[in-house]
């Protein structure tokens, strides 16, 4: 059976472009989201996100009559939910719970418009056997029906597992040549997301089952956590030796078979810093060196604002006849990661926040990609107004405009080692 209609559910930084990639393809699409301000703003042929080339995509999608967006879903062929899947409170032991409240409302959105031979893909980063729970909560909805969890490859509705694995900033590239994994509920549920995603994908479509390819989105991230952490672990251990971790790392990763990531300011985005935690809360007696490694990344920003108090300390010391209110900071970057526009769960702004909220004098944010925040005492500043006013300065992200430029003061707390 052939997708002549898809629905994507959530048009965020990866449903939105998922969807225009398809209308890309002639496809019609349907993008449902509940912000009635990114609905409006993509059937102007506008996009709400910043993502090289996504705006030349929507905007020709939406012109040519591929793609619109509505606030309700609509009937399909197939499905495809990429809402967010965030933490409620944490347990007793320090572990963030997931929340999957967004995923079972798009489960009861779509219930009423699916017919028999539609399919639903889950590509929602979420804990092993979400999948099922989908099809469950589906099922609950739609018992006229059968699923694949109750009568296997002969179900009505089809649902899979197909979790995205593309990089900010290179999003659009990476949908079409990266390999995809897809773990369908049976297998007919992956030969049939397969002939999907292939109207686009250019990479391999590697099938295996839900459980699966749950499993190895979490695994890819939590993989670059514990070797983050165990970079940023080696920056303070340096710190206190007087080492430079930047020139240990490089004369490390000489070595043929060591490869060192680069410390930073702790782990941000929607992934990296979160996907390791649905693997933690699964089976918490296990997962000892995971869960290590997401404390030493989450107690990395209060290292960094610890080295601003000591700069602080230090610089009144050397200019008694200053004060702390006449000392101005400034932090370069706020993003999760350089050259993009994404706060999520970003280090960077957290860290940012708190020196706002503690320094009694001028704080400046210098965030070329951030046109406005709403941050207390947090001003956003340029480059040139920071380098003539500014007495510590406190990099954070390294943007390509950062790299540009040269620091000659004293007091700085370099968290990327550019300058």
């Amino acid at each position: 059976m052939s997708f002549e209609t898809i629905s994507v559910i959530g048009l965020g930084y990866i449903g939105l472009p998922t969807a225009a990639m398809f209308a890309s393809r002639k496809k019609k699409v349907v993008g449902v989201d509940v912000d009635t301000l990114a609905v409006e703003t993509i059937n102007r042929g506008e996009i709400h996100i910043v993502e090289p080339d996504l705006d030349m995509l929507v905007s020709a999608a939406v012109q040519q009559g591929h793609l619109k967006a509505v606030t309700t879903p609509e009937p399909a062929d197939a499905f495809l939910i990429a809402v967010p899947t965030p933490f409620k409170s944490s347990s007793e032991e320090g572990i963030p719970e997931p929340d999957l409240s967004y995923i079972q409302a798009a489960a009861a959105a779509i219930a009423p418009v699916l017919k028999k031979g539609d399919l639903v893909i889950l590509e929602s980063t979420s804990p092993v056997g979400t999948t099922e729970l989908l099809a469950e909560w589906l099922a609950e909805h739609r018992s006229d029906f059968t699923f694949p969890h109750q009568v296997g490859e002969t179900a009505d509705i089809n649902v899979a597992h197909c979790p995205e694995r593309v990089l900010p900033g290179k999003v659009v590239t990476e949908l079409v040549q990266n390999d995809r994994v897809i773990g369908g509920i049976t297998k007919r549920c992956s030969e049939r997301s397969v002939e999907l995603y292939r109207t686009f994908v250019m990479g391999e479509c590697v099938v295996t089952n839900a459980r699966t390819a749950e499993m190895a989105k979490l695994t890819e991230n939590s993989s670059r956590d514990v070797q983050i952490a165990f970079a940023n672990e080696l920056s303070m251990i340096c710190d206190d030796l007087d080492i430079n971790v930047w020139e240990l790392i490089a004369l490390a990763n000489r070595h043929p078979r060591v490869d060192i990531l680069q410390p930073g300011p702790g782990v941000g985005g929607h992934c990296i810093a979160v996907d390791p935690w649905f693997i933690v809360s699964k089976t918490p007696s296990k997962a000892a060196l995971i869960h290590t490694a997401r404390k030493v990344n989450d107690l990395k920003p209060e290292w960094v604002i610890d080295k601003v108090k000591i700069a602080i300390a230090d610089f009144l010391q050397d200019n008694p006849e200053r004060t702390v209110q006449d000392i101005t900071i400034a932090c370069y970057g706020l993003t999760f990661k350089p050259d993009i526009d994404d706060l999520r769960e970003s280090p960077a702004l957290n860290i940012a926040k708190t020196i706002a909220s503690d320094h009694a004098g001028e704080v400046l944010a210098i965030e070329p990609n951030v046109e406005k925040i709403n941050v207390d005492r947090l001003k956003l500043a340029t480059i040139d107004e920071s380098l003539c006013k500014t007495d510590i300065h406190v990099m954070l992200v390294d943007h390509t405009q950062f790299k540009k430029i040269r620091i000659n003061d004293s007091y700085v707390i370099d968290t990327k080692g550019i300058w």
